[in-house]
This record gives C-alpha cells, sequence and structure tokens, in this order.
C-alpha cells in the first residue's frame, strides 16, 4: 500500500515539488516501505521519536523535523536534521543559533508563518519574520517559509491562505533578495493539490501515504 501511494503521488507532483513523507507516529518498516519505492525525504514532528529512529533506517535519508520544537530537545533534533521548518518564535531562533555557535553547525530552517483563523497555531506575523531577516543569524541559513492553512472543508479559504503566504514570499523576495531562500512548504494530506496552485515548493504528505497514524 506504501508503495503505491508513493508512485501515485509522485505522478501527480511537478518534479521540482520536494515530497516530504511525515512518518510521524509509523514505525521503521513502514518507512522502509517508502523507501524502498524511492523516498528519500522524511518528516517528524516528535524529538525522542526522531531520535530514536534516526540509527535504525539508512543514512542517506533527508530528515525534515517539522513539528513544534522546544528549546530543551535542540540536541535530539539538530544533529540529525537536514531542515527545521518548524522555526516558530524568536526564543527558539535564538536557541537554534546559539547551539549551532556551540557545536560549529549551520541550520537550515523555514520559518513557520502564522496563516488561518485557529488561534492555537503558532509562527510569526509578517512583520517579526521582516524584522528577523533584517538581523544577522551566522548560524542558521533561512530557505523559506513554512504555513499551514486553516483546518476547513472551504477550498476558498485554504486557498486565500496560501495565496497570502505566496504574495508574502514574493514581497520578501523582493525585498531582501536572500541566496538560497527558496522553498515554500505548504500544502498536506488533504490540501496539497491546491497549495500547488500557489507555488508550493515543499508539499509535507502523511495519512494519504502511510495511512492513519498509530498512536
Amino acid at each position: 500500500m506504501v508503495r503505491d501511494n508513493i508512485i501515485r503521488i509522485r505522478k501527480e507532483l511537478p518534479p521540482e515539488v520536494k515530497l516530504v513523507a511525515v512518518s510521524k507516529f509509523h514505525p521503521c518498516e513502514q518507512i522502509m516501505e517508502a523507501y524502498d519505492a524511492g523516498q528519500r525525504v522524511f518528516g517528524e514532528n516528535r524529538p525522542q521519536e526522531f531520535a530514536a529512529k534516526v540509527p535504525l533506517l539508512p543514512e542517506d535519508i533527508e530528515w525534515h523535523f517539522i513539528g513544534h520544537l522546544q528549546t530543551n530537545k535542540l540536541r535530539l533534533v539538530l544533529p540529525y536534521a537536514s531542515m527545521v521548518e518548524s522555526i516558530d518564535s524568536c526564543h527558539l531562533l535564538d536557541a537554534v543559533e546559539n547551539w549551532g555557535e556551540l557545536n560549529d553547525r549551520t541550520t537550515d530552517v523555514l520559518l513557520e508563518l502564522h496563516l488561518g483563523a485557529e488561534e492555537t497555531k503558532g509562527g510569526f506575523t509578517e512583520a517579526e519574520i521582516e524584522g528577523i531577516l533584517a538581523r544577522e543569524y551566522p548560524h542558521v541559513r533561512f530557505r523559506g517559509l513554512m504555513g499551514m492553512a486553516t483546518n476547513t472543508d472551504d477550498d476558498s479559504v485554504v486557498e486565500a491562505d496560501f495565496a497570502r503566504i505566496a504574495a508574502f514570499k514574493q514581497r520578501i523576495d523582493d525585498r531582501f533578495r536572500l541566496p538560497g531562500f527558496t522553498e515554500l512548504s505548504i500544502g498536506m494530506s488533504h490540501d496539497w493539490h491546491l497549495a500547488l496552485r500557489h507555488g508550493a515548493t515543499i508539499v509535507r504528505i502523511g495519512t494519504s501515504i502511510f495511512g492513519p497514524r498509530n498512536y
């Protein structure tokens, strides 16, 4: 099933869009099914689970951390993550910078823009992101933006959220012209087709690949 799902989704994705297979809560056996189907990029959102899986799986996997990251869990994530997609506070960003200075490492990150109506969602305002990008972080490489649309069945609301983040990224590109600031991570299992219309370069798909989560 996992293999068939990977093949089907990859046929529908433009070749320039990166598929992050969201493997959180799923066992290594299922991850290997996706790996054997050619998938190499996987997303996790729980530090302990992430750190436990990494040594059990092939070394050429590109790991993305996609969930809320507490600063006291950086040691479980930053040594292994190719990208942290979910930088959602200045406190976390400063901690990642400090970790990088201490460990002589530069971390690729996406800044999470608060989208949608839910107050429980994390992320920055547009003004906060612009302020961050005007400062220097020698051990952080800003690669783009991440966002999650409103949790609704109304496609027009979802598309409005995606259009907003795409327009904001264009404003950033015009103002800052940052080298490597190319990624727009929007779209999950239920809305990635809509995200493609608004310039998604990364989609994060879990349920449509692995099925329901194994809690």
